[in-house]
């Protein structure tokens, strides 16, 4: 968390307003979510205009007109626009890189500090992109490819899921939500997927996501909008953190189980162990 919606999501909101605009500095307040020193970071963005906001996988991109810059959310990670274009989102509470423009401020914002803020050049990004899976909502995304994928690997289901090289942008929360849509429990094996199931599958990664943007992401805990606003589609989860819950579709209890040391949730019923 936050995962591809919550990036979108957040891309949307900052597209309009940081498009055009200059780094004239940037104040390094905590270091440790820098890949490089803090004074080589500052040389790479500062005077750097910002040419379009878009989105990989996680990661919010920010393409300059010489280099790349990367941030990677983490688990409470935030980009909040301060009297960019007239935003005013709440005040961040702790602020990791400030990015003074030439209107406003641009804040990454992250209390547990998982998140990271790269400045790369464009062959760097490029080998950091294409070591990426494709995105689930685009036409690279195919039935054929995802079948061939899953066909290669005996991992988990969710924790292939949960893989960026074999599809970007999904994480725990979508993964089990779509393992559920398609009735696959989330411990089995990929390569034991059958063609009906990944057609399953393909179809309720697509959507759960495309869902899941269309509702601003999900909001747990800490993920926020550009405008300091929550997800909704938290109202919408079907089985992630509804252990003891019951299933939306027949009524038997939500289960956790753990792997891979993370939580995955199930119907034991509509998901039938392997």
């Amino acid at each position: 968390m936050p995962e591809l919606p919550e990036a979108e999501t957040l891309v949307r909101g900052l597209r309009p307003v940081l498009t055009g605009r200059r780094i004239q500095q940037a104040r390094i307040h905590h270091a440790d979510v820098l890949r490089v020193p803090a004074r080589a970071f500052r040389a790479r963005v500062r005077g750097r205009r910002i040419e379009a906001v878009t989105r990989r996988a996680k990661n919010v991109v920010l393409v300059l007109d010489d280099g790349v810059l990367v941030v990677n959310l983490g688990m409470t990670g935030w980009l909040a626009p301060l009297g960019v274009a007239g935003r005013r989102p709440p005040r961040p509470t702790h602020p990791a890189v400030t990015f003074r423009l030439d209107e406003g401020r641009l804040v990454f914002d992250d209390v547990r500090r998982f998140g990271c803020v790269e400045a790369l050049d464009p062959d760097e990004w490029g080998r950091r992109s294409d070591a990426l899976g494709p995105e689930p909502l685009s036409p690279d995304f195919t039935i054929p490819g995802l079948q061939a994928a899953l066909g290669a690997s005996r991992s988990p289901l969710r924790s292939w899921l949960l893989d960026q090289r074999r599809v970007a942008g999904v994480g725990n929360i979508y993964a089990c939500e779509a393992c559920f849509r398609a009735g696959i429990h989330p411990a089995q094996r990929a390569h034991t997927v059958d063609e009906a199931r990944a057609r399953a599958l393909h179809a309720a990664i697509r959507d759960v996501l495309g869902a899941a943007v269309e509702a601003g992401g999900t909001t747990i805990r800490d993920y926020r909008n550009a405008d300091g606003e929550p997800g909704t589609f938290v109202r919408r989860l079907q089985v992630y953190g509804r252990e003891g819950e019951p299933c939306v579709r027949c009524n038997t209890a939500v289960e956790r189980t753990v792997f891979g040391n993370r939580s995955a949730f199930f119907c034991p019923a509509c998901q039938p162990a392997p």
